[in-house]
Parts: C-alpha cells; structure tokens; sequence
C-alpha cells in the first residue's frame, strides 16, 4: 500500500517537473488532499472487499448444509414412498381377501335363508295337513298350532288315556292312527312326544311312582303305538316324560289341571341341510 502510494506521489512529482512547472504551496496541498481521498478509498474498497468474502464463505456453508439435508430428505421421502407403496399393495390384497369373504358370506346367508324359507313352508303345510286330518277331535281336545318353527299336535289326557292310566284307550288311538297317515307322508320331520301332568300326587296306581314317571310311560305308550302299530319310522321318534314342571294353566282349578295334563307331540323339519351350511 506504501509503495503505491510513493509511486503516485512520483508520479505526480515527475509530471509536475516534466512540465516545467513550479507547483505552488495551494496546488501541493490540493495533490496530496487528492492522495488521502484515494487512500481512504482503496481502504474502503478492501473493506468491502472483505465483507463480500464473507457473506460469499457463508452462503457457501449455508449452501451445501441446505444440499445435505434435501439429501436427507430425499431418503427419507424414498422410504416413505416405498413403505406406502408396500402398504397399498397389502391393503389391496387384504381389501380382494375381504370381499372374497364378505361374497361366500353373503352367498352362505341367501343359502341358510333359502333352507329357513323351505322349512317355513314345510312347517306350515304340515300344520295345514295335520288340522285336516285331526278335524274330529278338535272337540275332544285336540289343537294344532305353529310356535318356532315347530308344529305343535296337544291331546289332552281324556283323549288318550283312561283316569291315571299309562293305556291308551279306542278313540285316542283313532287321533294317532289320524296323526301316523300324514307323518308318514313327511319322512323329513322330527317327532317328540312329550308326556306332561297336573301337581295332583298319584296314589294306588303300582309300578308308576309318581307324575313324573307317569308322564314317561304315557310318551313312550304314544310312542309304541305310532311306531310298533302304524308303522312311524322308529328312529324319528323320542319319547320324554315333562311331569307337572311346564303347565299351560293354574294347577289350582280342575279346568287348568284338565289342560296341563295332555300328551304334546312336537313336529320339526330335519334342519341337516341348515346345520351342513353353519358348519362351513
């Protein structure tokens, strides 16, 4: 910096005694006012120089911290993008597994409501049958109705049987020879026979011990009769004894005892053809 400022301040000497002129006090303080103003400048400009050096070094750091992370998170966006990628071909393959299963569900329903549907029917034109065949002895106690599916045939006791006796007497055994033609006609119905009593206790009446056994040995009489003498495929058939512990009225009145003591044979279509398509 001294150097180039000598060399000015020379140059300006030697061109002021090249011309041959005599520099006067006013013009020598004016070149050297001139030379400060350039000195301060070059000093400014260096400074400026410097700073601009600075504010380059920094953008430069700034810079490639900005590339870095743009490279991080490019990675971290691959990753992701490859993660939903794995995730929507899954869903996908979950979404046609669920579709599949909610179809054979779907089909499976319409099947079972098809089988319910057929057995509806069935049940409905046996009780129709049954209310036609046992037309006679509605008057003597004997109902037909339709409860859960299920075909209902109730005679009471003085339909079939003899006060306190497990024979089952002529006309009772008409209402069954009645109640054999149209179950032999329906090979794909149940049949329960169900013997039920009133709270009376039983006296004087030998082997049988009490309601309970007696409505045992009426159900299986009932049973004997339809199978043994009408001919009733054995294996449709069970017989169960009830006693006084499912009532239909107040034991406390003789019309109540009357109508809790009966025989109720319980029809229900086969439902393997249902069972079959549950199990799948």
């Amino acid at each position: 910096m001294r150097k180039l400022n000598f060399l000015l301040f020379a140059f300006i000497i030697v061109s002021a005694l090249s011309s041959c002129v005599v520099l006067s006090t006013k013009k020598y303080k004016s070149l050297l006012a001139q030379q400060d103003s350039l000195n301060m400048g070059w000093k400014g400009a260096q400074s400026a120089n410097e700073t601009l050096e600075q504010r380059i070094s920094r953008l430069r750091t700034d810079t490639a911290k900005l590339h870095s992370e743009l490279n991080d998170l490019k990675g971290r966006y691959a990753e992701l993008d490859a993660n939903y990628s794995k995730l929507r071909t899954n869903s996908s393959s979950e979404i046609n597994k669920l579709t599949g299963d909610l179809a054979k569900r779907e089909q499976r329903l319409k099947e079972v409501e098809e089988v319910l549907r057929k057995r509806d029917e069935a049940t409905n034109q046996l009780k129709a049958k049954l209310q036609e065949a046992l037309l006679g002895f509605t008057k003597s106690g004997l109902t037909v109705e339709m409860k859960d599916g299920k075909v209902y045939v109730s005679l009471t006791d003085k339909l079939l049987f003899p006060s306190g006796s497990i024979i089952i007497d002529e006309k009772g055994k008409q209402a069954l020879a009645e109640l054999a033609k149209v179950l032999k006609q329906q090979p794909d119905i149940n049949i329960a026979v169900e013997g039920h009593t009133d709270t009376q206790k039983i006296s004087n009446l030998g082997q049988i011990k009490d309601n309970w056994d007696l409505s045992v040995l009426r159900a299986t009489s009932v049973v004997r009769f339809l199978t043994d003498e009408q001919k009733v495929e054995s294996v449709r058939m069970t017989a169960t004894g009830k006693g006084q512990y499912q009532p239909l009225a107040d034991n406390a009145t003789a019309e109540g005892r009357s109508k809790n003591r009966r025989i109720e044979i319980v029809l229900s279509p086969k439902l393997d053809e249902l069972y079959n398509l549950i199990k799948q």
